[in-house]
């Protein structure tokens, strides 16, 4: 039975926790970091670490995208970001960069930064981009809205698209286009492809086993939230607690699996990740991999300089992120010491793979997928 709060006379909620709520418990079995894997695939895909990043201009660059493919992630470029609207990205950036560092008005660099996005896309510029990652001989993904999945991903296909990602705060099975446009019903959309599609986010059960039912390979729980996102409350009110989003859409993922078979749809907790202990409770609760944010923005390589905003920050009327400084230029770890180290910060912030590897040994599971049922505490 559900964990229902009553508010209210006639109002309950239902009680859900992050993922700072809960613990690992160890089992009485230990091993050797040595034997543990952190890969995971998805179709035909395989990845050395359960790593995506988030699909924003801070964080992927072409160059960038193809860096984190080589350290055994997944970066995902941004099909309406800058470098698909301007052919000088990396200098739109470095002017977005000094608006943010030196206007007072913290709302200055978010109205810039909608400023670059309203030039249009150009479709050539978005085929170079795409094109440099897939030449570069590491997985190639994008992510699209699913108000411009239609038009743009005959251009992603045509380029190389190797993995699509229909990314949005909220999207569900059939999106209702805005002014009585024609829906992008995903079922139809996806199964007109030939390659696989991770779609989201959800936030719950019943969502996410509709996303799975139209045959996308993974769904995102979660909508990226980070201390930069105004997603939760500040702007739409929408709040989502990570560790139970992602059980709710791990148990969608066995009901699915029940009901086609034995046809697996893979997890993507998309949110409040920031450090090795937040990624090891996530693929805990069921996640098979992370789509990271702001963790990856401190990178020495990031095009944001030490800076982080999600992709909805810059919508042209209502902004749902915060430019947010992660790092300074004197304190930019590489790419490669966020994600495998060495590390010498005790809080968890560097070497992300190796300590999830170490706390997988420590609670005596070998693979991801066997270490999503280790035990778990809840605290009050």
């Amino acid at each position: 039975m559900r964990d229902l709060v009553e508010f209210g006379m006639g109002r309950t909620a239902r009680r859900t926790y992050e993922l700072a709520d809960i613990s690992i418990v160890p089992s009485r079995r230990t091993r050797s970091s040595k034997d543990v894997s952190t890969a995971w695939q998805i179709d035909a895909y395989r990845f050395g670490a359960p790593i995506l990043a988030h699909p924003t201009d801070a964080l992927m660059s072409p160059d960038t995208a193809v860096e984190l493919g080589r350290l055994g992630g997944l970066g995902v470029l941004n099909a309406e970001g800058l470098w698909a609207r301007h052919a000088d990205a990396d200098e739109k950036v470095a002017a977005l960069l000094d608006v943010a560092e030196n206007d007072p008005d913290p709302r200055a660099a978010v109205r810039f930064l909608q400023h670059l996005h309203s030039a249009p896309i150009d479709t050539g510029l978005l085929a170079q981009a795409v094109s440099r990652v897939r030449e570069a001989g590491v997985t190639t993904a994008v992510r699209v809205s699913p108000q411009r999945a239609a038009e743009l991903t005959p251009t992603l296909l045509k380029a190389g698209v190797e993995v699509l990602v229909v990314h949005g705060t909220i999207i569900s099975a059939e999106h209702v286009a805005e002014g009585g446009g024609d829906p992008l019903n995903l079922k139809t959309f996806i199964a007109d492809l030939d390659v696989p599609v991770i779609a989201g986010g959800v936030h719950d059960h019943r969502t996410a086993l509709h996303l799975m039912r139209t045959g996308a390979a993974g769904v995102i729980v979660g909508y990226g939230a980070t201390e930069g996102s105004t997603t939760t409350n500040d702007v739409l009110g929408i709040g989502v607690p990570m560790a139970t989003a992602i059980a709710d859409a791990a148990a969608a993922r066995r009901d699915y699996l029940d009901e086609t078979g034995g046809r697996y749809v893979h997890v993507l907790a998309d949110g409040d990740v920031n450090t090795s202990g937040d990624l090891a409770k996530a693929i805990a609760c069921g996640a098979d991999a992370v789509v990271l944010g702001s963790p990856l923005a401190s990178a020495s390589s990031a095009p944001g300089g030490g800076w982080y905003w999600t992709s909805s920050a810059a919508h042209p009327d209502t902004p749902r992120g915060a430019m947010l400084q992660i790092s300074t230029p004197d304190d930019r770890p590489s790419l490669e010491q966020i994600l495998n180290g060495p590390s010498d910060d005790p809080f968890g912030e560097l070497n992300l793979v190796g300590a999830l590897r170490r706390s997988m040994a420590k609670a005596g599971y070998s693979d991801l997928k066997e270490f999503q049922k280790v035990g778990l505490s809840v605290r009050d």
